[in-house]
């Protein structure tokens, strides 16, 4: 599904991934673990196509994502590809809804469509009741089901997830892990996720430990 292939990325003198190699299957939940610093963000968002690598190449779905162009990136990130962040990036002066929305009009998709398909999410995600609420009006735990329900709108075929999260407190971080596991289960995405939380970790099918830019768990268990 993901194939990374001598991942490098430098800024300036600094040297942030030095050759990361790692394969990850369609359906599966990878966490990806490790120290600050570790290289661990610069990897997914190389994954996500917001970064370009300085050598090596990234597949997705058979396609080499550093062979397209700067539109094409972006038609691909659009339909092929969610985010989820540690502070959920909603744009404040939207509801719900309408945040949910954004990723299928950028698609050029019909309003009613989109509209259909986010409420269908959001139902899915139990906010039906908060659909016309903006973010000043919800919870910490509501805004990130909002942030993963724009994610999911357009049926990508992955989830990045950064510190989903890290701005949760325990019983949202409960419910936030259980959430990425009932979506697997009912739409087979794949999740990549970046964090620092042991719990979730270790509830993941995989874990990738990186160090100074680069996976240091074995071979074995990168493929």
């Amino acid at each position: 599904m993901i194939q990374i292939k001598n991942i490098e990325k430098n800024y300036g003198p600094l040297h942030v991934l030095k050759g990361i190699n790692a394969h990850i299957n369609r359906g599966e939940i990878v966490a990806v673990v490790g120290p600050s610093g570790a290289g661990k963000t610069t990897l997914l968002q190389i994954v996500g196509t917001l970064e370009k690598a300085d050598a090596g190449s990234v597949t997705i779905d058979s396609i080499e994502i550093s062979r397209l162009k700067e539109k094409e990136l972006a038609a691909f990130r659009n339909h092929h590809i969610g985010f989820v962040f540690q502070f959920h990036q909603l744009l404040p002066e939207f509801s719900a809804l309408e945040n949910v929305m954004i990723p299928a009009l950028i698609q050029k998709k019909r309003i009613s469509e989109s509209e259909k398909r986010a409420k269908e999410i959001l139902e899915f995600l139990n906010l039906s009741n908060r659909i016309n609420h903006k973010p000043a009006q919800l919870s910490g735990g509501e805004k990130q089901r909002v942030a993963v329900a724009r994610a999911l709108v357009n049926h990508p075929d992955v989830i990045l997830a950064d510190e989903p999260s890290g701005s949760l407190d325990s019983q949202n971080k409960i419910e936030l892990h259980k959430l990425f596991f009932d979506l697997r289960k009912e739409f087979n995405q794949t999740f990549v996720i970046v964090t620092h939380d042991e719990n979730l970790a270790k509830m993941a099918d995989r874990i990738i430990q990186m160090k100074d830019g680069l996976i240091i768990l074995p071979e074995e268990n990168l493929l």
